[in-house]
């Protein structure tokens, strides 16, 4: 058993899959003195992988003064402590508000990255989101709801890049997603796909077009956490077509590690 330092580790326990953490996640998780997780969407299977003695909390029913103040005390009796988020914590995580206390305490932490439900969700999709010649750009963003967004951040303003865009949080605004995205010149045939859950066993996908989203979703019952990815590169049809190929192993494309060869030669 690894001796932790003494510190808070915020660490990213992926999107539900318990083997997606990754394995710095793992072992901080295995040998942390307290564990505090959220524990509406951190996978039980991955907590039951602390170590016998350690003190396992639910953050769910606290307020933030009150996570802090157990960490800061655990960290004074000379303990570690692993804050266990969903996906990755620089996502959505609300993780910037617990290091402004900690750090007015005067106590060390440190960020372990995750594997985010975007990314989770586009490995269930089978999905590329960035395709030669469709999009080379992914704006993950969220639409407005009772958290506003900056104004230069509305989501009308981001969608007139015509690039990929991954919703966060939005399952319950999808009729305001499809105005906005309408608003920005958006197609009402472009390819949709919302995964509920993503790696859960009970995970579910929904591909729909622009027009059906919000039918589709309340057709399939989704209300939370689901993401949703818009654009030309969700369309399931693009592994039916020999198209869209990378410079990267164009066998013409000379580069650092190979030399191209031209045609016929």
């Amino acid at each position: 058993m690894k001796t932790l330092e003494p510190k808070v580790y915020i660490v990213g326990a992926g999107p539900g899959d318990p083997e997606l953490i990754t394995v710095k996640g793992s072992n901080i998780l295995k040998n942390a003195d307290l564990v505090l997780y959220t524990d509406s969407l951190v996978n039980d299977e991955l907590i039951a992988t602390a170590k016998p003695e350690a003190e396992v909390l639910q953050s769910s029913g606290m307020d933030l003064e009150q996570q802090v103040e157990l960490m800061c005390t655990a960290i004074r009796a000379g303990r570690s402590v692993a804050r266990v988020h969903t996906g990755d914590p620089a996502m959505y995580g609300a993780i910037l508000e617990q290091m402004v206390l900690l750090k007015q305490q005067g106590v060390e932490y440190e960020i372990i990255p995750g594997v985010s439900s975007v990314f989770a969700s586009a490995a269930a999709l089978g999905a590329e989101l960035t395709v030669p010649e469709l999009t080379q750009t992914v704006i993950l963003t969220r639409a407005e709801g009772r958290t506003p967004v900056p104004e230069r951040e509305k989501l009308r303003d981001l969608a007139s890049h015509h690039c990929t865009v991954a919703l966060f949080l939005s399952a319950t605004l999808a009729k305001k997603v499809v105005v906005e995205f309408l608003a920005a010149g958006w197609s009402e045939d472009t390819p949709v796909a919302v995964v509920q859950r993503a790696t859960w066993p009970d995970q579910k996908i929904v591909r729909t077009t622009l027009a059906n989203l919000a039918a589709d979703l309340r057709a399939a019952g989704i209300t939370m956490h689901a993401m949703i990815l818009a654009g030309w590169a969700l369309d399931p049809d693009l592994v039916n077509r020999d198209a869209h190929r990378s410079k990267l192993y164009d066998k013409s494309f000379t580069h650092g590690y190979r030399k191209g060869v031209k045609s016929g030669e």
